[in-house]
């Protein structure tokens, strides 16, 4: 041809296609997956608090969700005013409406379980509400499967709550679980 002289008869180079880490990175895995332990301590603290992704998909779910607004209304009429709603509103001195909710929300989120404690509510409508940690909390059944009590261990200290027909001063609001009656199942496990 009329051009082979740009072609200088050298051959084409074999193609070969690898990273130069490959090598490096299969042997510092071996080849094994390390699943973290299955307790809801372990799970949160490596599914939320070291795993930047799973700590923003957590809080924007729970921020949303503590957003909503609260409708507070019987058979007949809504109420805007209310002594429940003052209490949401107002929660405890440590927080507010948003705050409880999140908190609320992130536990349901990071565990399936969430429990809310009615300080003072024994005569009615409660002085304050608490979150409290859903790690720390176990139910205690009765012979019939139903909550009797639920303990909150702290340390080496046992607080048991316990559960009557009239009044409990937990609410345990709990996701979906195939397998058990007592506990929700986090969708992080």
């Amino acid at each position: 041809m009329v051009f082979d002289f740009l072609r200088r008869g050298t051959a084409d180079a074999p193609e070969s296609k690898a990273s130069a880490t490959g090598p490096v990175i299969a042997y510092q895995g071996s080849g094994r997956v390390a699943w973290s332990p299955r307790d809801t301590v372990s799970l949160t603290r490596t599914g939320f608090v070291s795993n930047p992704v799973g700590f923003r998909a957590v809080k924007l779910i729970a921020e949303a969700a503590a957003a909503l607004p609260l409708v507070l209304q019987d058979s007949e009429r809504r109420y805007e005013v209310h002594p429940v709603l003052d209490v949401i509103r107002r929660p405890n001195g440590a927080q507010g409406r948003a705050e409880l909710f999140e908190a609320l929300y992130g536990q349901l989120l990071l565990s399936g379980n969430g429990y809310l404690e009615a300080v003072g509510a024994e005569l009615g409508v409660p002085g304050e509400l608490h979150v409290l940690r859903s790690d720390r909390m176990s139910l205690v059944p009765g012979a019939d499967g139903w909550p009797v009590a639920y303990d909150y261990t702290v340390g080496s200290r046992k607080h048991r709550f316990q559960v009557s027909e009239e009044f409990s001063p937990i609410c345990h609001i709990k996701s979906f679980h195939p397998q058990d009656d007592h506990y929700g199942l986090s969708p992080i496990m």
